[in-house]
């Protein structure tokens, strides 16, 4: 199932997205699960299964995507997570060892926009660079979570394109003010249930500018694994449900090649993800 949050006639809910139209759970179950973050709370509970084979409430095109979780208390991101991502920052003159730990920054929620959504271009700098990945959703609260535990802390999967700004990222050794500019990235367009998922090692991460592939990567080849991901952060702050973990992008990022890559106003990027679907959105304006 896709479990989507959404803006419909004036008003924020969410539901599900099906191939013939949308159920508005929010609409449905409001009183007692107002919002996606707090079904994921409840542990998917049957009623709201239930109530997601029931009869549309509207049509797709009907809705305005907004991240799964508008809210999450923490969004925790992984740098340099792929082998073959490592060797291209290697080769672009950020020479680093591979991370013998976890290499964590953090992202504020809006930075982000939604599926369909404009991603805003920086306008102080042409280094707008893409990233796709692989999000998890934390469903159960937990702290020093074991890395055999881990998975059971897992809600869901979604797409995040962790748009960054090069030269702002670098401009010290502190990467954030790079990864935080205003709706410079985006995450969507809904959740997958890990249930929903076969092997989560096994998906190909897939990102094209304007139709061109860009990336072409595997979640088989993270260095640090989602087990090991949980395990470390939750160890550093308790995890809470909604939290959002970004895993990293594989190679093929724009700033690694020869010219680079930018992207620039009135682009296209879109991420697709095996099992989970393809999140679109057009680089526009800074706002």
């Amino acid at each position: 199932m896709r479990f989507a949050t959404f803006e419909l006639r004036g008003r924020q809910s969410y539901g599900v997205v099906r191939d013939d139209g949308v159920v508005d759970l929010g609409r449905r179950l409001g009183a007692r699960l107002p919002t996606l973050k707090a079904l994921v709370a409840a542990g998917w509970p049957q009623e709201a299964l239930a109530a997601a084979q029931g009869p549309v409430d509207c049509q797709e095109a009907d809705i305005s995507y907004l991240p799964p979780i508008p809210d999450p208390a923490h969004i925790w991101c992984l740098a340099l997570n792929y082998v073959e991502h490592h060797d291209e920052v290697q080769g672009a003159g950020r020479v680093q060892e591979l991370p013998k730990q976890p290499a964590v920054f953090m992202r504020w929620a809006d930075s982000f926009t939604g599926h369909r959504h404009p991603l805003r271009h920086p306008g102080v700098s042409e280094q707008f660079d893409y990233e796709g990945e692989l999000a998890v959703v934390i469903g159960r609260p937990g702290r020093h979570v074991s890395e055999s535990d881990a998975m059971a802390h897992v809600a869901g999967y979604t797409i995040l394109n962790d748009g960054s700004v090069r030269d702002w990222q670098f401009h010290t050794r502190q990467i954030t003010p790079g990864k935080n500019f205003h709706h410079s990235g985006s995450i969507g367009p809904w959740l997958v249930r890990r249930e929903d998922i076969g092997d989560v090692y096994d998906l190909t991460i897939k990102t094209t500018l304007n139709g061109q592939v860009v990336q072409n990567g595997k979640t088989a080849d993270m260095v640090h694994k989602i087990e090991r991901f949980i395990a470390y952060v939750s160890t550093i702050t308790p995890l809470v449900p909604g939290d959002v973990l970004a895993t990293g992008t594989p190679s093929g990022v724009g700033f690694s090649r020869k010219p680079p890559l930018w992207m620039k106003v009135g682009d296209v990027c879109e991420i697709s993800i095996d099992g989970i679907g393809t999140l679109s959105n057009r680089v526009e304006a800074a706002d």
